[in-house]
Formats: structure tokens, sequence, C-alpha cells
């Protein structure tokens, strides 16, 4: 099968199967090759690819130029236990927050990763010969809290409630973030993706339509979008008949305060609203810890 094809099953894996949750030791071990964004999306059953042909063609985008560092975060020192350089764990947000029982979150630390806000956002992109790469942050941390089993030598992982990721970054690239919102998302308010597949044992044609819009903005810190990702009912090119089903849109919250950038995720139980509520609280954390501070 050509490559182009691989990618396609891919992107309508999700539509036609069910997902796999990944072991906690799978999750940290996926931090630590930084693509836990990835690995988190797939136990939200919303990408169940995370790890699939489409995603790593993904990251393969061309060669990320550098840009304008600006003012380093750290030329005032802050009046705190930390540097203004790093990300402070007190930025995360916390089990409490969630208003359910959860096991031990995940964490991880980063220097000079890429501000992710959404990988197939990024491979719609690159499908179209568009530019495809992420803003640059100097560092970030991260936490993905998931929901506590009920018993005790149950060893599962639980179900995923909330992901976080936390960047420091240039001032230019803060502005950049939410100003080019509108550029970024315009190729994409309405992709086709289409190509073979396997269905009940056969190789037929089918098609996907995802979409991104921005559905809000303004809700917390000194700037938020609330971004949704909704994807079609996978749809036999021949026939026209549906295939699988119906999933629930995506959504994320994409907060900042001075130099800090927050992108958060709820679980497949998880609402707009509850997301809304969340990126209060986070800008709130955030804001001790920015540059300017709150």
């Amino acid at each position: 099968m050509r490559d182009d094809d691989v990618t396609f099953v891919e992107l309508v894996h999700r539509e036609l199967h069910t997902v796999r949750w990944p072991e906690p030791a799978e999750l940290r071990s996926r931090a630590r090759r930084r693509s836990r964004r990835t690995a988190v999306a797939a136990a939200l059953a919303v990408l169940a690819v995370a790890s699939g042909a489409a995603l790593v063609e993904a990251g393969r985008a061309a060669p990320h130029a550098p840009l304008s560092a600006g003012v380093p975060a750290s030329a005032q020192p802050m009046t705190t236990t930390w540097t203004a350089a790093e990300v402070p764990a007190e930025v995360l947000l916390e089990p409490t927050d969630l208003r359910t029982k959860t096991g031990v979150p995940l964490t991880d630390t980063g220097l000079g990763e890429a501000v992710r806000l959404d990988e197939m956002l990024l491979y719609c992109r690159k499908s179209q010969r568009l530019r495809a790469e992420w803003e640059p942050s100097r560092y970030s941390r991260s936490v993905t809290v998931v929901r506590e089993r009920p018993g005790a030598e149950d060893q599962r992982p639980g179900q995923v409630l909330a992901m976080q990721d936390v960047y420091r970054v240039a001032p230019d690239v803060a502005d950049r973030v939410f100003a080019g919102m509108d550029q970024l998302l315009a190729p994409c308010r309405s992709w086709r993706a289409a190509g073979p597949t396997q269905w009940q044992g056969k190789t037929i044609r089918a098609q996907v339509v995802h979409s991104w819009q921005e559905v809000d903005n303004g809700f917390a810190g000194d700037e938020s979008v609330l971004l949704r990702h909704t994807v079609s009912q996978a749809r036999n090119l021949d026939t026209g008949e549906p295939l699988g089903d119906v999933t629930r849109p995506e959504s994320r919250a994409v907060v900042r305060v001075g130099d800090l950038v927050s992108v958060i995720q709820v679980g497949r139980d998880g609402t707009e609203a509850d997301l809304r509520q969340l990126a209060v609280v986070a800008a709130g954390r955030m804001c001790p810890a920015a540059h300017p501070r709150c």
C-alpha cells in the first residue's frame, strides 16, 4: 500500500475501531520522548492513531527555522522561590480542580519545546503544503490527570480527565500564537481527507471531513481561545454509505498570562463548560509565575 494510503487508514482508524488505553509506563515513556500530547490524544479517543503514520509524518514537517528569541524572560528577577526562566510546578492544574477522585498525576518538563496546539491540525496544513510548524518555547511543564480506579487491586490506567501543557515563551511568540490563530485555522475549516481503507474485510474508498473552529475567546487570562475540532462520520465514496460512528468534537483551551501560554484539554466525559472553568483556574495559577506578573 502506498504511503498516502496508509496515512488515510490512520486518519479514519479512530472512526472505525475502539481505543486501547495506554499503560501508565507507556504514557511516561512517550512523555520523555516529547510526544506526550500525542499519547494523551489517543487516550482521549479523539485521535486513536497517535502513534500512527499520520502524526509521525506530521512531526516530520519542514525543518523549523529559528525565530527571534526576543527579550529574555529572566531579565528581571522575580521575588518567588523559582526563577523567571523555569515553569514552576505550582502553575499546573491539580487533581482537586477536577472535583473527582484521581490517580497520581503524570508530569513532565521540557526545554525548547514547540507550543503544540493540535497535531492533526499541523498535519492538515502540511498536507496542503502550508507552513507546518509550531512556535517555539523556552521552557515547559505538563500534567495529565486520570480518574482513580475504585479497586486498589485494579492496576489498569484510569480514564484521562484533563491534560495541560504550560510553555514559557518569548514576548514576540506570545503575540504570534494568538494574532495568527485565524490564519492558522483558515485552511482547515473544512478539510476533506480521502483514500483507500479497510472496511469489513474489503478495501474501499472512504472520506472524512475535519473542521477546526474558534468558538469562544477572552474568557480567561490576558488572552484565551476555545478551539473545537470536529470530524464527520466516515463515508464510502463509492456508495455513499456511512461507516462507523459519529464521534464527539474535541475541544481545547489556549490561555496566555504574560509570557506563559497554556494548552488545556479535558477527557471524553468533560464539556466545554468544564474546559472554560479549568482555563480560568489555570490563568490564576499562572499569574504569580508570569512575566510580568499579574
